[in-house]
């Protein structure tokens, strides 16, 4: 669900801008320090969601802080629209639950595959069939987590 048209904030806004992804929610106080703030909800970061975003971040002005937060695929998509859009990353914090979808980019065939499984676990490609491990190694330029083959070394 996108924002009602003309509710981003204004031209030249320079707060806090927080996004929430579907049952999240972003602290009223987190990141504010006596900032203006912009509250902005949405139920999934779909394409229209992340055009919405977009629209709202270029009405801003440099000084904006973003605050993303709700299931870590949605706000690994909101944290590559917001790279893509100039923010750098101290200006955007990223709030995700624990539990939920993440992506994981296949180092070998550049299939982003989703999945509700932890970092440190595996998961089939869905584009090559390798199965993945995934760590921490987390890229907010792409939204997502680097996945390479998980047995390399035994087939050597």
């Amino acid at each position: 669900m996108a924002p009602a048209a003309g509710t981003g904030p204004e031209a030249g806004f320079r707060g806090v801008i927080r996004v929430s992804f579907g049952t999240a929610a972003v602290p009223a106080a987190e990141g504010s320090a006596g900032m203006a703030g912009h509250d902005v909800r949405f139920d999934a970061a779909d394409r229209e969601a992340l055009a919405s975003l977009i629209a709202v971040l270029e009405q801003a002005r440099v000084g904006v802080r973003l605050i993303l937060a709700g299931p870590p695929a949605d706000v690994a998509a909101a944290a590559a629209a917001a790279a893509a859009c100039g923010l750098l990353e101290e200006e955007v914090t990223l709030l995700a639950n624990e539990s939920g979808r993440r992506l994981v980019f296949c180092a070998h065939c550049r299939t982003a595959n989703t999945t509700v499984q932890g970092v440190g676990s595996e998961v089939d490609c869905e584009g090559c069939a390798t199965t993945l491990a995934f760590s921490g190694h987390f890229s907010r330029r792409i939204g997502g987590y680097l996945g390479f083959a998980a047995h390399a070394e035994e087939a050597a």
